[in-house]
């Protein structure tokens, strides 16, 4: 069969069917568009906590006047006791590095971190623990740090920042989930209306089917314009989405991530990657639906 023929084939049913193929093409672009945006929020909590978990600390508060725990039942900590307890930081496997944060750098960090607010007004120095910072080489061996130092004489408690970030990441997974499941329904509706379309497009052009199977053409001859014209909405729909999610990525690169300079975003990477997914479920749910619907509905 000659590759004429064919085009031919496929220019007369885009025509035929314009109305029906932009709407196909539109609905492409945004169902794929949706499921971009899944596969670059799973790449931003990626970055994130790539970013965060490498920065995240654990923190070894130490005995203080108004600490009302057992391990702080004698007092404030002890010279003798905050120099064992450096040590034995310092000799554990784990730790990577340490540093001693005074009540008076404690206060700077907390009026830093609260300005403007009523309660920076009401903390004094003296009501905030010193504390050494330590961080891991491997943030998730935090038990280790916990195990050794958990209620040890002068030590007030220790605290791991994993957990709060944990609780974050597990918002934004939901998000992401949602997104994705967003993206999901949306390309299996276009799926629907590609399928809907060439329905059509196999009923108006039944005399001519008829007549090419009368002369010997063969069922593949037949079908492969109609599926060519599936395939080609899916392009142009790509195309769309992927111009979308660049203008999405240039938007935040010129304007969020000025403003949210205290953690980092995907990359072009991401886009391009992102992109080429797009690209291969685009053309895999078309040639699916296009297949199933040409089965089912052309006579040949």
């Amino acid at each position: 069969m000659r590759s004429s023929f064919v085009f031919k084939e496929v220019r007369i049913g885009l025509r035929r069917n314009l109305t029906m193929t932009f709407a196909v093409m539109i609905t492409v672009a945004i169902s794929l568009t949706l499921l971009g945006i899944g596969f670059l929020a799973n790449s931003q909590v990626k970055v994130m906590k790539d970013y965060w978990y490498d920065k995240i600390e654990v923190s070894v508060f130490l005995c203080g006047a108004l600490s009302d725990s057992p391990s702080c039942a004698s007092g404030p900590i002890t010279q003798p006791q905050r120099d064992s307890i450096l040590a034995d930081i310092k000799v554990l496997p784990v730790v990577d590095t340490v540093y001693y944060e005074s009540q008076a750098q404690a206060f700077q960090h907390f009026q830093e971190r609260f300005k403007g607010s009523a309660i920076a007004q009401n903390v004094t120095a003296d009501q905030l623990p010193e504390s050494y910072r330590v961080k891991l080489k491997d943030p998730t061996k935090f038990a280790v740090i916990q195990s050794a130092f958990a209620g040890r004489p002068g030590v007030d408690s220790v605290q791991d920042e994993r957990t709060i970030l944990d609780k974050f990441f597990k918002l934004l997974g939901v998000l992401r989930d949602g997104a994705l499941a967003i993206g999901i329904a949306s390309v299996l509706t276009a799926a629907l209306l590609i399928s809907n379309t060439l329905r059509i497009a196999a009923f108006n052009r039944r005399r001519e089917t008829g007549v090419m199977k009368l002369v010997g053409a063969s069922s593949f001859s037949i079908q492969l314009p109609f599926l060519l014209e599936g395939i080609f909405s899916a392009i142009v729909g790509w195309g769309i989405s992927t111009g979308l999610l660049a203008a999405f990525k240039f938007l935040i690169e010129k304007r969020v991530e000025p403003l949210l300079t205290f953690t980092r975003f995907f990359s072009w990477g991401d886009v391009w990657v992102s992109s080429a997914l797009l690209l291969i479920v685009g053309l895999v749910v078309s040639s699916l639906a296009s297949m199933f619907t040409l089965r089912r509905y052309l006579n040949v």
